[in-house]
C-alpha cells in the first residue's frame, strides 16, 4: 500500500476543516421569522405633524422592468406622496427585504438612480438630529434632464441604521458570524426642487414627524432607535 504524502494529508485536513468551517458559519436563522411580521401600510400613518397624504400609488420611477426586479429583492414596498400646508411635497419609499443575504441585498439609490437614467451628485454622509440623537443618513441629488431630485435616505440591515456599501457589508457580517441574516429595510425621501438646501431641511423635519408619529416598536425597527 502507498503511504500517503504528509504534505498532502496536511493540506487535505485543511480544505476538510475550512469547508467544517464555512458550513458552520453559514447564517441559516432569518431575524425576520424571530419577531412580529412586519407591514409597513400599517406602520407609517397617512397624516402627521403638518403632513398628510396626497398620493398612495406613486408610480415606481423605471417602468415595469425595473417593478419586476424590486418585487424579486424586496417582500414589501411603499410609495406615498405627502404634502403639507405650503404646497410642499415629499416623496416617501420604503422597501423591506426580509432576506438580506448578498444575492437578495436593497438597492441603494446611488445604485438604482442611475440605471434608470438619472446621474447622482453631491452624494455625502450626514445626520439627522432626532431629540439629540445623531441619526446616520446618506444625502444624494439625482437629475435627468430638467428634474433635479434632492435625496436623504437610509438603510437598515436588522437594528442597524448603515450608510454605503461598506457599512452594510460589516453589518451583515456580525449578524452572519452569529449564525443570523438581517432583514433589510432602505427608507428614501425626496423631492422635486433646485433648491437643495430647502429640501434637505424640509426633508430633515419630515422624517422627524415621520418617526415622531410611530408607536415606538415600529420606530425601533425604522430607526434602530426609540429617541
Amino acid at each position: 500500500m502507498k503511504a500517503i504524502n504528509p504534505r498532502h494529508f496536511l493540506i487535505g485536513l485543511t480544505m476538510l476543516a475550512a469547508a467544517g468551517l464555512a458550513l458552520a458559519l453559514t447564517p441559516r436563522l432569518k431575524v425576520a421569522d424571530e419577531g412580529s411580521k412586519i407591514s409597513l401600510e400599517a406602520m407609517i400613518p397617512t397624516q402627521f405633524g403638518e403632513w398628510k397624504l396626497e398620493d398612495a400609488n406613486m408610480p415606481i420611477i423605471g417602468g415595469p422592468e425595473v417593478e419586476t426586479l424590486l418585487e424579486k429583492i424586496y417582500s414589501q414596498m411603499l410609495s406615498r406622496t405627502y404634502i403639507n400646508g405650503k404646497g410642499e411635497r415629499i416623496m416617501l419609499s420604503i422597501a423591506y427585504g426580509s432576506d438580506q443575504s448578498y444575492s437578495s441585498q436593497v438597492h441603494r439609490p446611488e445604485m438604482c438612480y442611475p440605471a434608470q437614467g438619472f446621474q447622482i451628485k453631491g452624494m455625502t454622509k450626514g445626520f439627522i438630529d432626532l431629540s439629540g440623537v445623531k441619526f446616520p443618513v446618506m444625502k444624494l441629488i439625482a437629475t435627468q434632464g430638467l428634474r433635479i431630485e434632492p435625496i436623504t435616505y437610509w438603510v437598515m440591515m436588522g437594528d442597524s441604521a448603515v450608510r454605503g456599501i461598506w457599512e452594510q457589508h460589516f453589518a451583515r457580517l456580525k449578524y452572519g458570524l452569529a449564525g443570523k441574516i438581517p432583514h433589510g429595510i432602505v427608507i428614501r425621501v425626496s423631492t422635486i426642487s433646485a433648491n437643495e438646501s430647502q429640501s434637505y431641511l424640509t426633508q430633515e423635519q419630515f422624517v422627524r414627524d415621520m418617526l415622531g408619529a410611530v408607536p415606538m416598536e415600529y420606530r425601533k425597527i425604522l430607526s434602530g432607535t426609540t429617541f
